[in-house]
């Protein structure tokens, strides 16, 4: 049995891919511990549920709630200044990473796992200071760091120290982990490194047995259903070509969008809508991990419109593909080679469509919604390819690599 440790740089019901490794790891007989950061009580509360009677642990390496306001405010000045001082004068400090990255290092120093997995950018800086410590580290992929986000926010981004870390951590580090073969494959090149060791965003199917077969979401049973999903309600996420679409779909349908959606963001939304729409738009806020799968199953077609705007949304594949794919929901994705990657293997279970022409999503959506054998078939493809790709297939892969790297020889540096 060895001890892991795993970074994440949030809470731990807004991170899947760490929950469904530190299960897994600890399924395969590890001694693991998560760590990350508090900010909401809210989410707090939904850690706490979820670590309840696991055989691992999650802590948080700082409490951000806002009872904690002294502490919030210092590391919170420390991040502002850490980005002020790199916007100026070009100046690369920890707070540049994220909040708490000294923290997370300093966390890893005293744990001092046999195995420390990052996730986040903090996770990045933590990881390599930790490997030329002579620390035995492992790295997750699951976001293309140096190539993600939208131009304007990418501006003022230390651009340059992320290719940096990211090329130290995939070059050095055994266990080194992606969400897609296209993913592994551009990294590589970039990096002239090995490979990462593809492991899908799935679930695990195991947890159909807890759908609740309610319906919460859904306002008309009598009208298809679309759903969409996301942390946060924005710019950049693909609802711009659905709502463009709008104006060329003459069928009825309920369109149903989750996630966190705040004033900034429903100024946005708002003007977006055509009029006709709004009576069968429905705006649904987060829910529990353990109610989303139920909530999802509800609905018809799920949306996954990625725009390819870097390289992160190009080779990656959303977490919501592969969770329509448990729901038992037909998909309609656009044409990103993450999620190319997936329908180019079970081709019945959806359409891909380009991520900027809204004329043809919304010629894709009627042939479909006005077909209903069609769609059946679809779903019931979807809920075959969800089997295929099922975490339980996914767990196997990462407890090989996890006893792989645990196996190397560390290459110990003064």
């Amino acid at each position: 049995m060895a001890k892991i440790l795993i970074l994440i740089g949030g809470h731990l019901c807004t991170a899947p891919r760490p929950l469904k490794e530190a299960q897994t790891l600890a399924n395969a007989g590890h001694d693991v511990t998560v760590q990350g950061f508090w900010f909401d009580p809210v989410l707090v509360e939904r850690d706490r549920l979820m670590i309840a009677n696991k055989a691992w642990r999650f802590k948080p390496i700082i409490d951000f709630q806002p009872v904690n306001r002294w502490q919030n405010l210092v590391v919170r000045l420390q991040n502002r200044i850490a980005k002020e001082l790199f916007r100026r004068f070009g100046i690369s400090s920890p707070g540049l990473f994220g909040y708490g990255a000294k923290a997370m290092l300093k966390v890893a120093r005293q744990v001092r796992a046999d195995l420390t997995i990052v996730h986040s950018e903090a996770g990045l800086w933590a990881g390599e200071k930790l490997l030329n410590e002579g620390f035995r580290v492992g790295v997750d992929f699951e976001d293309w760091f140096s190539e993600d986000l939208l131009p304007e926010a990418r501006v003022n981004r230390p651009i340059k120290q992320l290719k940096w870390l990211e090329a130290q951590l995939i070059r050095k580090c055994a266990y080194s982990l992606t969400t897609s073969h296209a993913m592994a494959e551009a990294l590589a090149l970039a990096y002239q490194a090995p490979k990462p060791t593809v492991i899908y965003n799935s679930f695990p199917w195991a947890e159909r047995l807890h759908i609740d077969n309610q319906k919460r979401d859904r306002q008309n049973l009598n009208l298809p259903s679309l759903h969409w999903f996301s942390q946060t309600i924005g710019a950049g996420r693909g609802l711009e070509i659905l709502f463009l679409s709008l104006q060329y779909l003459d069928i009825a349908v309920e369109i149903h969008l989750r996630g966190n959606y705040s004033e900034s963001s429903r100024q946005w939304l708002e003007p977006l809508i055509p009029d006709n729409w709004r009576d069968r738009l429905f705006i649904h806020p987060t829910v529990p991990n353990s109610e989303l799968l139920s909530r999802i199953a509800e609905h018809d077609i799920g949306l996954a419109l990625e725009i390819p705007y870097c390289f992160n949304k190009q080779f990656t594949i959303s977490n919501k593909l592969f969770q329509y794919l448990q729901a038992g929901l037909a998909i309609i994705a656009t044409n990103t080679d993450g999620q190319r990657e997936i329908l180019s293997q079970y081709p019945d279970v959806g359409y891909l469509v380009a991520s900027n022409n809204p004329e043809s999503l919304a010629k894709t959506l009627k042939n479909l919604l006005t077909n209903t054998d069609k769609l059946a078939l679809m779903k019931k493809a979807s809920l075959e390819a969800a089997q295929k790709y099922s975490w339980e297939q996914q767990a196997l892969l990462i407890a090989q690599v996890a006893n792989s790297s645990l196996s190397t020889k560390l290459n110990l540096q003064k």
